[in-house]
């Protein structure tokens, strides 16, 4: 597939620009014209507990989907969370304020899992 480079790159999804310049500034969604906080595939911490789902806050989740909330909705995630030797545990969907992303002065530790 041939590439485009400056003014040829095209305008794509109704007029939105997709640009190819590396970048620090958020990501946006195309449909929505939300900013989204997690890039696709960032590692993140849950902030809550999801008992549920027996996962805690603090345990380790990979970002596979960004839902775009309405008006009056914050945006959701879906998430998958690995045990300790990389298998899935499990996918969930959360809420931005139910992740948190992961600092340079945390450590990871292991427990063990509620499910036999």
């Amino acid at each position: 597939m041939r590439g485009f480079a400056g003014s040829q790159w095209p305008s794509l999804a109704g007029g939105f620009h997709l640009g190819y310049q590396k970048t620090s500034a958020p990501l946006h969604c195309l449909v929505s014209r939300q900013t989204m906080k997690y890039p696709l595939f960032t590692r993140v911490a849950l902030a809550d507990d999801l008992p549920k789902e027996n996962l805690r806050r603090g345990d380790l989740a990979t970002i596979l989907e960004y839902y775009a909330g309405s008006a009056d909705q914050e945006p959701g995630y879906e998430l998958e969370i690995f045990n300790a030797a990389g298998d899935t545990f499990a996918v969930v969907t959360v809420r931005e304020f139910q992740i948190k992303s992961l600092r340079n002065d945390e450590l990871l530790s292991v427990r063990p899992s509620p499910i036999a």
